[in-house]
């Protein structure tokens, strides 16, 4: 979207919240999606994903008519090289993600997005040299144990959720730097994707192994709509994000895990034995300490800069005074 309609606060709220609920309650949902597209393998339902994901943004630029900024990027050779490396993480993250559901492994795909946002504070640490508040180092250090405690369990690191966690986490923070908008982001990332996933699926169809001229017309229009698995959320979360409150948005974010982490046991019958509810149970508390503090900070961020608007007011209030009676002022002073 372009920008916000001038509707009431309230109002303006309540829509996003309702488009934030959508954008994640559809994220949350996409590993009941995947399992449909069988038997195309992970690698022929990423490279449609691609595909069809550029044809959906092409539509929706058509529609809002959203073009200059095409020629900004192709004169910015480190923008469109950034844009090149986001591509590249994002292809990554899709292609573990769908892999993971459709190997059965939903659980700990959904462990990889809750430990998202502590990965994303290592890099900001590593990276960027960001100072940490104690308790966003007590979550790190918390999510570091809930890392040993899995990988003692599983006799192994959760690759799964380590590889999800850092390509989308480092997707993120090159996202940042480029700074395009989510439909514009979608359309340049899968611009450079599109060339490599269509070579692919023709050497699929020239060695006979495609399935989507092979299943069906309904497991066509299935593989043609990932474009809009891919692409919808995001314009959901584009009109939530100019709406409502970034902090308001970092809870949200926690739905989808938990609906991922709620379908792997109840509906894929995925198995939770001890050491992996006592690694979830750590990544939880991390995540507790990390959202309680940054709760803490934006409200104290609020109140002072309420305090410092208050305080400029009650200035221009007494300057105002002053200058209007400048006599009683004189008189004041010479008594």
């Amino acid at each position: 979207m372009s920008g916000k309609p001038s509707r009431p606060k309230g109002e303006q709220h309540r829509i996003g919240l309702l488009n934030g609920f959508a954008a994640y309650g559809m994220w949350g949902l996409v590993p009941l999606f995947w399992p449909l597209l069988k038997p195309a393998g992970a690698a022929e339902i990423l490279a449609h994903r691609m595909v069809w994901s550029l044809a959906f943004v092409v539509v929706a630029l058509l529609v809002v008519r959203r073009w200059a900024w095409i020629g900004e990027l192709l004169r910015q050779p480190r923008k469109l090289g950034l844009v090149a490396i986001a591509a590249g993480f994002i292809t990554v993250n899709w292609g573990v993600y769908i892999w993971a559901v459709n190997s059965g492994h939903v659980v700990e795909a959904s462990l990889g997005y809750f430990i998202n946002p502590l990965v994303t504070i290592a890099i900001g640490v590593l990276l960027l040299k960001e100072r940490l508040r104690p308790a966003q180092w007590a979550a790190v250090g918390v999510g570091l144990a809930a890392v040993i405690v899995l990988t003692v369990g599983y006799g192994q690191p959760p690759w799964i959720s380590l590889c999800l966690a850092f390509s989308f986490a480092t997707y993120g923070l090159v996202k940042k730097k480029v700074n395009l908008g989510g439909i514009e982001s979608l359309a340049a990332e899968t611009a450079i994707q599109f060339l490599p996933a269509l070579g692919y699926l023709l050497w699929l169809g020239a060695h006979g192994e495609a399935t989507f001229a092979q299943e069906g017309a309904g497991h066509a229009a299935l593989l043609a709509s990932t474009g809009i698995v891919t692409a919808l959320p995001l314009v959901c979360f584009g009109a939530a994000a100019i709406r409502v409150p970034l902090s308001t948005l970092g809870l949200l974010q926690y739905l989808a895990p938990v609906f991922q982490f709620l379908l792997g046991i109840l509906y894929f019958h995925e198995s939770m034995p001890p050491a992996r509810w006592a690694g979830f149970a750590l990544v939880w508390l991390a995540l507790v300490l990390l959202t309680t503090d940054a709760w803490r900070t934006a409200r104290r961020g609020r109140a002072a800069a309420t305090a410092a608007a208050t305080a400029v007011l009650q200035d221009k209030a007494a300057g105002a005074t002053a200058s209007t009676n400048p006599v009683d002022t004189v008189d004041t002073v010479e008594a």
